[in-house]
């Protein structure tokens, strides 16, 4: 067993001999002192999912010796020496650049659970939503690549499909409201330090967005094209679409960055092809997998960042009601954790369900 591989059948301390007629996958973690690579680490743990063993691995970027915290720690191994023949599934949760990289080479081997941006937009490759789409795993054999959603498009589309089941959309106008941590650990501790910056009557650097961010908005997430589109604008309509089915569905989108930790907000508006009734809506909601409705009667109860967010493994919907300019139309604000439940929770999700094929052969 190299450095960057640890022993042992799960993150619960179960072993081998305890479920003797159960095939263990090997598992490696690359990116796995990200915030997304922890995030899979702390859902494994907590979801108990067993494995026969776990390699983490970084690039030589990173400086850190392990991840993990005091009940189970895994020393980091290097990306670039790692033999993928070694192991079953492989998580990518670092940068695109990782999975750009690694990720093909990867998949000859084992499955290979892309949550970057790198591989999203191949039509050759599924891309996978666990509450919304499985049946594309389908398709995947004993080993290949599959891509994950941004944790935006995740989130809507989580609340989307089972209303696009009950009556088909028509259109779609979302805002979203996108946490720092979306850009990583760096672009949170920038959040950290501007708001001490500036409490303290100091300038704010403005580093990792191009401006403040602290006590700000900034109305674009990524780059901006020449017809002024944000690219995430237009990841998140074409990654939405392609999940729900639904190639041709008009999305218009205007991505924001603000000045939370964790937890991307999304305000939609759909309408629909006929008049669809509210409580048969929230019926359908309130029934579909990974998503939690809050009572839309209430004056002083709904999903935010900071409060629901932090309970990571539901999309919280909330102020669902008609639109009152057209029959056709639902208005509702939804909440999730980008890097827990929209990243690690479905990662492993996908993961569960390929092994679960696995010992069914």
């Amino acid at each position: 067993m190299s450095s960057g591989a640890a022993g042992g059948a799960a993150g619960n301390g179960a072993s081998a001999a305890d479920v003797p007629q159960v095939r263990l996958p090997r598992i490696a973690i690359v990116g796995a002192a990200s915030l997304i690579g922890e995030a899979v680490l702390d859902e494994l743990q907590a979801r108990k999912f067993l494995f026969a063993e776990l390699h983490a691995l970084e690039d030589g970027r990173n400086a850190a010796a392990s991840v993990g915290d005091e009940t189970r720690e895994f020393p980091l191994g290097d990306v670039a020496n790692f033999d993928f023949s070694r192991v079953d599934i492989v998580f990518f949760c670092g940068r695109a650049a990782l999975s750009e990289r690694y990720a093909q080479a990867a998949a000859v081997h084992a499955w290979c659970i892309d949550g970057s941006s790198a591989h999203r937009a191949r039509e050759d490759v599924p891309l996978v939503v666990a509450d919304v789409n499985p049946e594309v795993l389908q398709g995947v054999g004993a080993r290949g690549l599959i891509a994950l959603p941004g944790s935006a498009s995740v989130a809507l589309v989580t609340a989307l499909a089972p209303l696009q089941a009950l009556v088909p959309l028509a259109r779609v106008e979302v805002a979203t409201y996108h946490a720092v941590s979306g850009s990583g650990r760096g672009a949170m501790e920038e959040l950290a330090s501007e708001t001490v910056a500036l409490l303290s009557s100091r300038r704010a650097k403005g580093r990792a967005f191009g401006k403040q961010i602290a006590f700000n908005v900034i109305p674009h997430v990524d780059a901006l094209d020449d017809q002024g589109v944000a690219r995430e604008e237009r990841r998140l309509w074409d990654e939405s679409r392609r999940v729900l089915g639904c190639p041709s569905l008009p999305i218009n989108v205007t991505s924001v960055r603000v000045p939370v930790f964790f937890g991307h907000s999304l305000a939609v508006h759909a309408a629909f092809e006929r008049p669809i009734d509210l409580e048969d809506a929230l019926a359908a909601l309130r029934a579909a997998s990974g998503v939690s409705v809050i009572d839309p009667k209430s004056s002083t109860e709904f999903p935010t960042p900071a409060t629901m967010a932090t309970a990571p493994d539901k999309v919280y919907v909330g102020r669902v009601r008609t639109d009152l300019t057209r029959p056709e139309g639902l208005n509702f604000w939804l909440v999730a954790d980008n890097v827990r439940k929209c990243a690690a929770y479905n990662a492993v999700s996908v993961a569960h369900i390929l092994v679960n094929r696995l010992n069914k052969i």
